[in-house]
């Protein structure tokens, strides 16, 4: 069975002040016509549809439009809910548009039903694991603790449960949205940490034939049946290095496993250039980055005069300007930079505590800033949830 394996659409997003509404169609395009084009049996889609709970009306037109089209084929699309979507929202209709081909999976209580597929070879499972956030699903998986270890791992385990019970030779393919352990993050996804933990183990997915991954938004193999298809456009500067793909994965009358990378279209390079203005202006080296999407970090140790103007005739589509003066090591303002420079949100309350009391937290306190960080974020999510 041939599968192509997408994820993190992110319909409706744009790229700071750019409108991707008309790139995420082209893609829409694109993804149909490899569909046709390479002969795929099924599609999968690993969540983050939508951008937010409440999409915008042309990008709920435009996902429409990838049904309707997607349908069309007659080739199956297995589709779970990521963090970013509202799962009630995107799973409405799911009976109804599953009778046309499309398998909308959004309810964690259905974590251990699969959706059954049929090739040449016998039948292929298809289990969607919507995202789970810890705190509202942990009762659901009757974990003790609101983990994402845990519940995953309680997911997985109705999974294995139901592929025992079946014929011998079941092949099965597990779609998730999670931070595994080994991924590479980039700037652009949403923080999902609760207890100072984000990832979970590649090892939670063990017994099955293949994981697609959603989440992450860069295309990475963390093991050979654990796969993140990466978004498939550009969200921030720091995928500036990306290759966007999806997987075309064989699976075999065996189970095993190949995966080949399609290209996908992208409207616009984009560049990370960093220097004085002047540097910016003057180095012939940057040739190449002038019809890119451009983020330029200024080094300059007194802001010069005018620099986007300044940029804009060199570099038009310059979208993000960020102004980092080199400062000598003794300079106070570099040095509160540099401590803040990669540091959580537990570790910079942390910092604060020992700066103000002159100890820092023991494991206690510590716990109590977790719980506190945890509690706002699950406020947070509760509200999106309810939106």
């Amino acid at each position: 069975m041939r599968l192509l394996h997408t994820s993190d659409w992110h319909l409706g997003r744009a790229f700071h002040r750019v409108n991707m509404l008309g790139a995420q169609a082209e893609f829409i395009g694109h993804l149909v016509a490899t569909v046709r084009e390479r002969e795929v049996d099924a599609v999968v889609v690993s969540g983050d549809v939508y951008d937010r709970a409440v999409p915008p009306l042309a990008a709920v037109e435009l996902f429409d439009d990838a049904l309707h089209r997607l349908a069309g084929l007659g080739v199956p699309t297995v589709m779970i809910s990521g963090n970013h979507d509202s799962a009630r929202r995107l799973g409405v209709g799911a009976g109804l548009i599953g009778r046309a081909g499309i398998h909308l999976r959004t309810d964690p209580a259905a974590a251990g039903t699969p959706v059954i597929l049929r090739d040449a070879f016998g039948e292929v499972a298809f289990y969607g694991l919507p995202y789970l956030e810890p705190a509202l699903v942990k009762d659901e998986f009757g974990v003790e603790k609101a983990a994402h270890e845990a519940v995953l791992a309680a997911a997985m385990d109705r999974v294995r449960a139901d592929l025992a019970a079946r014929a011998r030779g079941t092949r099965s393919v597990v779609l998730a949205h999670a931070f595994v352990t080994g991924g590479e993050p980039s700037d652009s996804e949403r923080d999902i940490t609760v207890g100072g933990v984000a990832s979970v183990p590649a090892g939670v997915f063990a017994g099955v034939d293949y994981t697609a991954l959603g989440h992450l938004h860069g295309s990475q193999t963390i093991t050979a049946r654990v796969r993140y298809s990466g978004s498939p456009l550009p969200y921030s500067f720091s995928e500036s290095e990306h290759r966007k793909t999806m997987w075309l994965v064989d699976l075999a009358a065996d189970g095993e496993i190949a995966a080949e990378r399609v290209d996908c279209p992208v409207p616009r390079a984009l560049a990370r250039i960093r220097g004085t203005l002047e540097e910016l202006l003057a180095d012939p080296a940057l040739a190449r980055h002038e019809e890119a999407w451009v983020e330029a970090t200024l080094t300059d140790a007194v802001r010069p005069a005018d620099p986007v103007a300044r940029l804009a005739e060199r570099f038009p589509h310059t979208l993000s300007l960020v102004f980092a003066p080199e400062r000598a090591p003794d300079d106070p303002d570099a040095s509160y930079a540099r401590r803040l420079a990669d540091r959580s949100d537990q570790e910079i309350a942390e910092d604060f505590v020992a700066h103000v009391r002159g100890a820092a937290p023991d494991a206690r306190e510590q716990g109590v800033l977790r719980d506190a960080f945890d509690a706002v974020r699950a406020d947070d999510v509760e509200r999106e949830v309810a939106r």
